[in-house]
């Protein structure tokens, strides 16, 4: 018979293979896409650029739209040559919870509510807004008031709030949701963010924390514009109590939208919520003093030999 000991222990193992398991290895379509992208170099039909994936980087990274009206029919971020974006770290959301592991406490920009927030509580889920160490999201879109400050609407193309995208990073895939906007809280508009749950599926625990993130442009993040991409309040497991449990709910639906990468794909739609968003800049305002109250006191997967990492 088991000891009580020997019980958490079994369920902490389990647990660590249930971390391992939501990782899949790139489709081939998708490898094909990735490298074929990475190969062409700039992006051809540049819905918005001028972005940047670090400060100290060039603003020369965008939003393509190279295959938004192909077979694929998706949206991406893309730097010049082999480059695609970097992982910096987001820890806004709800805050707290079982799998909040403390590595976001060290973060200097984390506000308490995510762009969706209120289409999330919609869902009727007992969830208020995403949490970034459970809900995989992505950063997606820029917006902002500052002269010349440059921006991106992701739903000027179709793409849906809370709809499903695709990471290819660490040479493995994962899914996530459209859940946050950047703003212009920052010196420069950046792009490739993702919630800390994601990021770590991605690089590992070590590396990731609140205040460091994924350096290499190495990291493509695909976006599905349509309904069809759209999981709603009842195609996702919005009150998981982990990272995997929520991947693994939008699982079935990534996978059919990546299958539309390189080939044809029949579209389907899903009955959505209202979307209500609120602006990063209204979220700066309002976020710090909630935050604080809950506070404790090179550019290509290495496919093969010719593409390191």
């Amino acid at each position: 018979m088991y000891s009580s000991n020997n019980k958490l222990f079994l369920l902490s193992v389990l647990g660590a293979l249930g971390s391992v398991s939501s990782a899949r290895d790139v489709p081939a379509n998708v490898r094909d896409f990735y490298n074929s992208v990475a190969a062409k170099g700039d992006c051809s039909n540049k819905l918005a650029t001028g972005f940047f994936s670090k400060d100290n980087g060039p603003g020369t990274f965008s939003y393509c739209g190279d295959h938004l009206k192909d077979a694929s029919r998706v949206v991406y971020i893309k730097g010049t040559g082999r480059n695609f974006a970097n992982m910096d770290i987001d820890c806004d959301g709800e805050q707290g919870g079982p799998a909040d592991d403390g590595r976001c406490h060290n973060s200097d920009d984390t506000q308490s509510v995510t762009s969706f927030a209120d289409t999330v509580a919609s869902y009727g889920k007992k969830v208020k807004d995403l949490n970034a160490n459970v809900h995989p999201y992505v950063v997606f879109g820029n917006e902002g008031s500052k002269p010349g400050w440059k921006m991106f609407d992701p739903q000027s193309v179709g793409i849906e709030p809370l709809s499903v995208m695709a990471v290819v990073c660490g040479d493995k895939l994962f899914y996530g949701v459209w859940g946050d906007e950047n703003g212009d809280d920052g010196d420069k508009p950046v792009v490739g963010e993702a919630s800390i749950s994601l990021a770590t599926a991605c690089f590992g625990k070590d590396s990731i924390s609140g205040d460091n993130g994924h350096d290499e442009d190495d990291v493509l993040y695909i976006a599905f514009p349509g309904a069809d991409a759209v999981p709603g309040a009842n195609g996702a497991n919005w009150d998981a109590r982990n990272f995997d449990e929520f991947e693994s709910s939008i699982s079935k639906l990534g996978d059919s939208l990546v299958a539309r990468i390189g080939r044809a794909a029949v579209a389907g739609e899903n009955e959505t919520a209202p979307v209500v968003r609120t602006t990063r800049s209204v979220r700066r305002s309002i976020g710090r003093a909630a935050y604080n109250s809950t506070m404790p006191s090179n550019s290509t997967l290495p496919y093969n030999s010719t593409y390191p990492c």
